[in-house]
């Protein structure tokens, strides 16, 4: 371990983490929160996993992730990622008794609420959601590769990207991810941070 507390980066340089989010679903699109159901592409998404495989092409991805629900390993696959590791910490939060209920719907019945701050009832808290994304920040960091790439979920990705420089998991709600977007995570000199978001 350096001054930094970041493992690895003596031996191996600094691993740059790319983000991608899976492609429309028939719940992304109605804005239905989709944690554990495993729901298939629609065609539209299919067709921005392809678009997204373009966006990253010509990266030299040593190790490649996904969350292995359906819409994840799918998309993965259609980037160009087929023989990506399959990783149970990155599926997308359990939403518990809203899985399944569009948010506006939420709001609607709450005008004040925030998934971000209220949590979600009979779900995963939010700080264990954090807690696996350590995992995989750990796991990245010391992976001895220069970049790595993780195929998974909306607020995953963007809790992801918070822990990934050090700011508590709730800070996640400042970075919007659309479907199959992708982003890079990287360093400022040896400080972590956001180099493309949105790709």
């Amino acid at each position: 371990m350096n001054g930094m507390g970041l493992p690895g980066m003596e031996d191996f340089g600094l691993t740059r983490l790319w983000l991608l989010r899976h492609g429309e679903t028939e719940w992304s699109k109605s804005g239905q929160y989709t944690g554990l159901t495993d729901l298939p592409l629609t065609p539209v998404g299919e067709e921005q996993a392809r678009t997204a495989g373009k966006t990253l092409y010509g990266v030299d991805f040593g190790l490649v992730l996904t969350s292995p629900l359906q819409r994840a390993r799918r998309t993965a696959e259609l980037a160009g990622y087929p023989e990506a590791q399959p990783e149970p910490n990155a599926v997308e939060w359990d939403y518990g008794d809203y899985e399944g209920v569009r948010s506006a719907d939420v709001r609607r019945e709450n005008p004040d609420y925030l998934i971000w701050k209220d949590g979600v009832p009979n779900g995963e808290a939010l700080d264990h959601v954090g807690e696996r994304a350590d995992r995989i920040v750990e796991r990245v960091r010391t992976a001895g590769v220069e970049n790595a790439l993780v195929v998974a979920h909306g607020h995953f990705c963007r809790i992801l990207a918070a822990r990934w420089m050090g700011l508590p998991a709730d800070m996640g709600r400042h970075f919007v991810l659309g479907t199959a977007e992708v982003c890079r995570l990287g360093w400022d000199k040896k400080t972590p941070a956001i180099e493309a978001w949105g790709l």
